[in-house]
């Protein structure tokens, strides 16, 4: 089948089988290269059509389609949608389920009876799983949330990392990653991690146009509370508020209750079944408004959200730009209001504040070194005495530092030779240590969004790798450009393109003597953003850039 033959075909399917009257340049690009055997990187705005890259190609293709999808919340909502459709029919396999709904899952799939299923990450840490696939012959395997798979990523999972090996056991087929942000470093991490080979990466930029972004700076606490209650009862419904604590999602909702809004907080301290109504609920129109912490959002495919506020400042770009991308999907306007005190990024630096305990890793250390065959996680937290996920963040610093290996399809982890385990544990130190100043400069980034002084959306999108040359006169800051006398669309059309046509421009690779290598993320008419692999984002001088020769090429 030709090219011209397959997109035909694609489109047929999508009409008759989805209901979809059209699809997108990008996602037949996207489609044409999977059903060619190719990996594909896709990286979309949030609500843009991801999900239809794997859908449609499915019902092309022989054998079924593993869909890893981080929450059951969002699987769920993914299997509800396929079923709407005349598509072939979808199934979850998860641990909230009972036994008899997994094993009627396997059974669908085996029977030919169901084509989509999805599955988490921690449920392919499972042999018995991964074998149970394979025996299954998959068409494709889709990796959703990509960007979790990188240390770079906002919402690094460990889990992530095992997904490449799996997709060699499952007899390699074409692997699928989707994503809604991912700046250079991080597309790399995923190519790499996921073995991802001569990828063909589709990405159309991660800007939203249709949401206006704005941001309301308090130095008082009350007032500032004040407004947010004020502001969220006054906006039009359906909208979500985040807030940085459970404690303060319970108190907004029952202000806002007492403001006549059908408002209901949700958190994750909450029972799983209160959950899921309030989450079941929104989707269907009530409660209108739901406060939140971030524990709520990822799933949420509702097209006609009109606004999303933050009552505190979220602790960096990568969620914030996630967060209120659950805005507008119906392609509507709609708002993102950021209620900024400065102050707030100290509770930021707070809550992303972990300490390192040396002392458990010395342990960890010293009893692989101590084993002469390879020790399974579980047995290492067993023998160490210490929890399971404790256990995995300190060999996952352990191998970033060269001092362990992961062997075989069990994940099992030896110690490597050449090192004693104090240079082990100093070395993998020093990698916390600079995980640690990466999330402090993502706090200093999100300061950098909230009082910047140009455009919010060029920042934003300069935080991503991505250059707008020209104010998007779709912010509040370029609201108070069109009110200021001698102003308005025509500067905005006579603006200079942001410095660019120099020696440094987005995604080029650079160097520093301190730092090291890094991506340059921004450049306007008198700075830089890079971010460097060692400290994080730094905003650097273009005059002494380019006159005291801080940066070379790398």
């Amino acid at each position: 089948m030709g090219a011209h033959d397959r997109i035909a075909e694609l489109r047929r399917v999508a009409r008759e089988r989805f209901g979809w009257s059209d699809l997108a340049a990008e996602q037949t690009e996207a489609m044409g290269s999977l059903l060619e055997g190719r990996d594909v990187l896709v990286v979309m705005p949030t609500g843009s059509g991801k999900s239809a890259i794997y859908q449609v190609p499915t019902v092309m293709l022989d054998g079924p389609t593993v869909v890893v999808s981080p929450l059951i919340a969002l699987q769920r909502d993914q299997v509800v949608g396929l079923r709407k459709s005349a598509a072939p029919d979808a199934v979850a396999v998860n641990s909230a389920q009972p036994r008899s709904a997994v094993d009627k899952g396997w059974r669908a799939i085996r029977d030919g009876d169901a084509e989509y299923l999805f599955l988490s990450p921690e449920q392919l840490a499972k042999d018995s799983v991964v074998e149970r696939l394979r025996e299954l012959n998959p068409s494709l395997f889709v990796v959703d949330e990509a960007h979790c798979v990188s240390a770079w990523g906002h919402d690094f999972r460990p889990d992530y990392l095992n997904l490449g090996e799996v997709a060699e056991r499952l007899g390699r087929p074409p692997v699928l990653a989707l994503t809604a942000t991912a700046a250079a470093p991080v597309r790399s991490d995923i190519l790499e991690h996921l073995h991802m080979r001569e990828a063909h990466v589709v990405a159309t930029g991660t800007d939203r146009p249709t949401i206006h972004l704005e941001v309301r700076t308090f130095t008082d606490d009350p007032a500032k509370r004040e407004a947010v209650a004020r502001w969220t009862a006054r906006a039009g419904a359906p909208g979500i508020l985040y807030t940085a604590t459970r404690k303060d999602a319970e108190t907004y909702a029952e202000r806002l209750r007492q403001d006549g809004v059908d408002a209901e907080a949700y958190h994750a301290g909450m029972k799983a079944a209160d959950r899921r109504r309030i989450h079941d609920g929104f989707m269907e129109g009530a409660p209108a408004v739901v406060v939140a912490t971030s524990a709520f959002g990822m799933g949420i495919d509702k097209a006609d959200v009109r606004f999303v506020a933050h009552a505190s400042v979220p602790e960096a770009l990568d969620s914030y730009y996630q967060e209120i991308g659950r805005a507008g999907r119906d392609g509507e306007p709609a708002r993102a209001v950021l209620f900024y005190r400065p102050e707030d990024l100290g509770l930021q630096k707070f809550l992303t504040a972990r300490t390192l305990d040396a002392d458990a890793l010395r342990r960890v250390m010293a009893m692989l070194r101590d084993k002469d065959a390879p020790q399974s996680r579980g047995r290492t937290a067993e023998l160490c005495g210490l929890s399971r996920r404790k256990t995995s963040e300190l060999l996952n610093l352990l191998e970033e530092a060269g001092a362990v290996s992961v062997e075989g399809r069990r994940r099992a982890v030896r110690a490597l030779p050449g090192r004693t385990v104090d240079e082990a544990t100093e070395e993998a130190a020093r990698v916390f240590e600079r995980r640690q100043r990466v999330d402090r400069s993502r706090i200093e980034m999100m300061r950098g969004y909230a009082e910047t002084p140009t455009c919010r959306r060029q920042y934003l999108l300069g935080y991503f790798g991505e250059q707008l040359d020209a104010p998007c006169g779709r912010c509040d800051v370029c609201d108070r450009e069109d009110e200021r006398p001698g102003t308005g669309a025509g500067r905005r059309d006579a603006a200079p393109p942001s410095g660019r046509g120099g020696p440094y421009e987005a995604n080029d690779r650079v160097s520093h003597a301190e730092w090291g290598a890094g991506t340059v993320m921004r450049r306007e008419e008198d700075r830089l953003v890079v971010l460097f692999e060692q400290v994080g984002y730094k905003t650097l001088s273009l005059t002494a850039v380019q006159e005291g020769g801080l940066l070379t090429g790398a």
